[in-house]
C-alpha cells in the first residue's frame, strides 16, 4: 500500500508522511516492506553520501517535497530524498537486521559530510546544510534523533532561523512551509517560537478559498497543526 511507485521514492515518503502524519497505526504488514524497500536503495546510484537514493528519473527531474516545494534536480534531490528516507526509517523502527544495516551505513555516510578530518564536528554544519531546502531537510532527519549529536544541531538551526526572519512572518531563503513542517516537530521554546512568528501567515493562509490541490490540502492540515500546537 504505501509503496506506489518503484520509479518514485518521493511518492512513496509522501504516502508513508501521510500515515505518519495522520496518526494512523500502521501494521508490520505495512511498515516491513515499504521499510525494505527504502533500505533497498541504500548506496545506489545518485545516492548522496551513500543514503537511500532518489531513482534515476527524480534525479534528473527533481521532485517537490512532502509541502510541495520544488527541489532541483541532481545532487540536491539526492541530498533532501536521502534524508527524508532516513527519518521514515527512524520512525517506521522496524527490527531488521537488512534495515537497520542500511540505516547505519546511510548514518555514516551522512556523518562524514559533517564532520571535520580530525572527528570534530564541523562548526559550520552544526545547524546548517548547503542550502535552505537541503537545510530544512536536514532538520527534519535531526528531528526523530537520527545522526550524532541532534538536539546540539537543532538548537543551532533554530538560531539561525530565527536570525533569518524577514519580518514579515516568513523567513530568508528558507522554504516557508516545509520549514514549518520541520519545526512543528522540534519540541523546545525556540521552534515554538518560530512558530508563533508564522502564525498570521497561517491565520490568513487558512481564511482563503480552498483550492483543490493535494499540496494545499496539506499545507493547509499543517497550518491547523502548528496553530494547535501555539
Amino acid at each position: 500500500m504505501y509503496i506506489m511507485s518503484p520509479d518514485r521514492m518521493a511518492l512513496n515518503l509522501d504516502a508513508l508522511n501521510d500515515a505518519l502524519l495522520s496518526d494512523k497505526k500502521l501494521t508490520k504488514a505495512e511498515k516491513e516492506p515499504a521499510a525494505k524497500w527504502i533500505a533497498g536503495r541504500q548506496g545506489l546510484r545518485f545516492s548522496y553520501a551513500g543514503m537511500p537514493a532518489p531513482t534515476d528519473i527524480e534525479y534528473t527531474e527533481g521532485v517537490r517535497v512532502y509541502t510541495g516545494e520544488p527541489a532541483k534536480p541532481g545532487v540536491t534531490t539526492g541530498h533532501i530524498l536521502g534524508e527524508e528516507a532516513c527519518r521514515v526509517l527512524i520512525v517506521l523502527n522496524i527490527d531488521d537486521h537488512f534495515v537497520e544495516g542500511a540505516l547505519a551505513k546511510a548514518t555514516q555516510g551522512m556523518m562524514s559530510k559533517l564532520l571535520l578530518p580530525s572527528g570534530e564536528p564541523n562548526p559550520e554544519t552544526m545547524g546548517e546544510y548547503c542550502c535552505g531546502i537541503c537545510t530544512v531537510a536536514y532538520w527534519r532527519h535531526l528531528s526523530v534523533g537520527g545522526l550524532q549529536d541532534s538536539k546540539t544541531r537543532l538548537a543551532r538551526g533554530m538560531e539561525l532561523l530565527k536570525e533569518n526572519r524577514k519580518g514579515n512572518g516568513q523567513w530568508k531563503k528558507f522554504p516557508f512551509y516545509y520549514t514549518l513542517l520541520a519545526i512543528s516537530e522540534v519540541n523546545t521554546p525556540a521552534a515554538v517560537e518560530e512558530m508563533q512568528y508564522a502564525a498570521p501567515v497561517l491565520e490568513r493562509f487558512l481564511k482563503r478559498a480552498e483550492v483543490d490541490d493535494i499540496y494545499e490540502q496539506r499545507r493547509r492540515a499543517l497550518a491547523a497543526r502548528v496553530l494547535a500546537k501555539i
